[in-house]
């Protein structure tokens, strides 16, 4: 009589579909462990797989706007410097004809007029990190204000010494948000450059303003102070104007950044596994297989000799 073995071919099959599920299991676990991430593919995401891409696209328009914003913060933080410096120049001038009018005395005059022009003229013409004319409205490579001395202003009008062109610079904050920070030189130079050129205008011959001024020469230099009085004037405003810019630009990078983390964070809830928890499910698995490995071993050990009574020899 032939002894058979206890485990049946149906009880084997099970057993191995056991050991490859927790193979699986053990594979599974190991990489999230290895990764960090739930699954390395889509098919691990599942049904989660169009919000995690959704949430990706979302955080990385964020970082892109941020990104963006942040550069026109930068520019904009160069402009206050500058029409703040070009305001103090505005004031200065229009302190310096005051004190003539008031003294009847115009020694000094032209010279902080010349020293007014040169400051302004170098910040109209100022370039960006890149080369490009800062308040050149759209023609970067273009020179916007072309007076070269004091004395040339006298040799056209104003308005034909500024070539910027007309497209103010703008940059987009979020998703339909559009935030206008461009200047243009003849915008903020016109006024200033009006009152410089009626100063040299009434000074000729060429320093006949140094010194004590005359009835006349008075009431010409009273007749210029209104215009750089405007000058100063508008130029406060402008500079206002773009302190308020940077702040909402600054306002703006810190949404764009709140809400990259915000999606950022959506992310990690579908992709990013808990290190704690994938820990303990790649221990049970380990455990699970080795089991599994174990009871298929004695499983094909077993036969009825394991169950049949011992005699003792007597």
């Amino acid at each position: 009589m032939s002894v058979d073995r206890v485990a049946t071919n149906s009880q084997s099959q099970f057993m191995l579909s056991q050991i490859m599920q927790a193979n699986n299991a053990l594979n599974t676990t190991q990489q999230q462990v290895a990764s960090g991430m739930v699954s390395t593919n889509y098919v691990g995401i599942g049904d989660k797989t169009a919000t995690l891409e959704a949430a990706r696209a979302a955080a990385d328009r964020a970082d892109a706007y941020a990104s963006n914003t942040q550069q026109a913060v930068t520019q904009t933080d160069l402009q206050n410097t500058q029409l703040t410096t070009l305001s103090g120049l505005a004031e200065q001038l229009k302190q310096a004809i005051t004190s003539a009018v008031g003294n009847s005395d115009g020694t000094n005059l032209m010279a902080t007029a010349q020293n007014v022009f040169q400051q302004a003229s170098a910040i109209l013409n100022s370039t960006d990190a890149s080369g490009n004319y800062i308040y050149g409205g759209g023609q970067g490579n273009k020179q916007p204000f072309t007076a070269t001395s004091l004395s040339a202003l006298t040799g056209g009008t104003v308005a034909s010494f500024f070539q910027n062109g007309t497209q103010k610079q703008s940059v987009m904050v979020g998703d339909g948000q559009s935030v206008q920070i461009g200047v243009l030189a003849s915008d903020i130079g016109t006024q200033l450059m009006t009152a410089l050129q009626s100063l040299q205008n009434a000074d000729s011959p060429a320093g006949s303003l140094d010194s004590q001024l005359t009835a006349a020469q008075t009431t010409t230099l009273t007749g210029i102070l209104p215009s750089a009085t405007t000058a100063y004037t508008s130029l406060n405003a402008v500079t206002a104007a773009n302190g308020d810019t940077y702040n909402r630009l600054t306002q703006a990078v810190t949404n764009q950044q709140s809400l990259s983390t915000m999606y950022k964070g959506f992310v990690s809830d579908i992709q990013d596994v808990d290190m704690t928890k994938a820990i303990t499910n790649l221990n049970q698995n380990q455990m699970a297989l080795q089991a599994a490995l174990q009871v298929t071993s004695k499983l094909g050990q077993l036969s009825l000799l394991n169950y049949m009574p011992t005699t003792s020899a007597g």
